[in-house]
């Protein structure tokens, strides 16, 4: 039975059109601009000019202004690929945010509850206690890339045991994968803070910091793969916008639209874990913006996922550039690291909500 959704009249269908598209100007817009600003600020301000002047210059062009070569490299070599890191993981956790609370069918739901964090978490530690300074592997020195490997490789293998482990219970398995996802989790820390009591002062430092996230190793030859894994999943991701709507109603509703939920339900977490898998092995954990971003964007578009994904998605991006700014700029010379940064921010808007929502039931 084909999927489909109920009829509008043109006055609402005009009202709706017009909103979702001035949803998605602004947020484009935003995007835009917070790339631009991006670009510009740091630990060494470019002008807009020199920016063009660089980016003509890498194409063959002449320049608007005379550019110097720490500029150039500073432009093409690290802010950029910084800058595209933070639109793919922002965008990553936006959009695997919504899904998950639409999914579960939960506010608090967030893309760390199908253990794909923790267990990327898990295995980036205990690379980086066990390998040491150095790995190589057929003469080649792999140590680049062996954390965001190992990373990547822990977090969907967490995924995979949550759904095989799920699959054994019967009826509906989101119930159950919440309480599995759960004690993975619990697992995964418990194994964290052993390899963390084992490791040396320059092993744990080095934990420390990779687990409260950032974006600092951002280099093209270690951002490409995860960025074409992440832009993947996420288009796949926008494509189950119309069965989410279906499954919010409820299974068997969902079932007479022509929605299967568990096959729904598996290609949702798998997804969802290679978007977040990828992202989490280049960042490290950062929190929140799963949670945030999808509640803000529901403020205003309402809970139609055709608009919430996509919306989700342009946000998350935006929301992680402006955090990834203040984390380097706020502590310069030094850097500190965005997960920090994301938590403060969130955690008071997250009590702020919940305290709106109490007030507006109460009224």
């Amino acid at each position: 039975m084909a999927t489909h959704s109920l009829p509008l009249n043109n006055k609402t269908w005009r009202a709706r059109f017009s909103t979702t598209h001035r949803v998605f100007i602004l947020l484009s817009g935003l995007l835009v601009f917070s790339f631009v600003l991006g670009l510009t600020i740091g630990g060494y301000d470019l002008s807009f000019l020199k920016i063009l002047s660089v980016l003509l210059l890498s194409i063959g062009l002449p320049g608007f202004v005379e550019v110097a070569p720490h500029e150039q490299a500073i432009l093409l070599s690290i802010r950029i690929p910084r800058l595209l890191l933070a639109i793919a993981v922002g965008g990553a956790l936006g959009i695997a945010g919504a899904v998950m609370q639409s999914l579960f069918r939960n506010p608090l739901a967030e893309p760390g509850l199908v253990g794909v964090s923790s267990g990327a978490a898990l295995a980036a530690v205990i690379v980086i206690v066990g390998i040491g300074s150095e790995l190589i592997l057929f003469g080649l020195n792999m140590t680049p890339y062996a954390l965001p490997v190992a990373a990547f490789i822990g977090g969907l293998g967490a995924t995979t045991l949550l759904y095989v482990l799920a699959q054994r219970v019967p009826g509906d398995p989101l119930p159950s994968m919440l309480l599995i996802g759960i004690a993975i989790n619990a697992i995964a820390v418990a194994g964290i803070g052993l390899a963390q009591f084992v490791s040396t002062d320059t092993q744990l430092r080095l934990v420390t910091f990779w687990m409260l996230g950032g974006l600092g190793a951002a280099r093209w030859e270690t951002i490409a793969l995860p960025l074409l894994l992440i832009v993947g999943s996420c288009f796949y991701l926008v494509r189950l916008a119309q069965p989410l709507n279906a499954y919010l109603l409820g299974t068997d509703e969902a079932r007479h639209l022509g929605v299967d939920p568990k096959a729904l339900t598996r290609r949702a977490v798998f997804f969802v874990a290679l978007a977040v898998g990828a992202a989490v092995a280049v960042s490290g954990i950062i929190s929140f913006v799963g949670l945030i971003v999808p509640h803000l964007v529901r403020l205003v578009t309402g809970p139609d996922n055709r608009t919430v994904l996509a919306a989700s998605a342009l946000f998350g991006a935006s929301f992680l550039i402006f955090m990834d700014l203040i984390a380097r700029t706020i502590v310069i010379p030094a850097e500190m690291p965005i997960g920090l940064v994301c938590s403060a921010f969130g955690g008071p808007f997250f009590l702020w909500l919940l305290l709106y929502k109490i007030r507006g039931q109460r009224a």
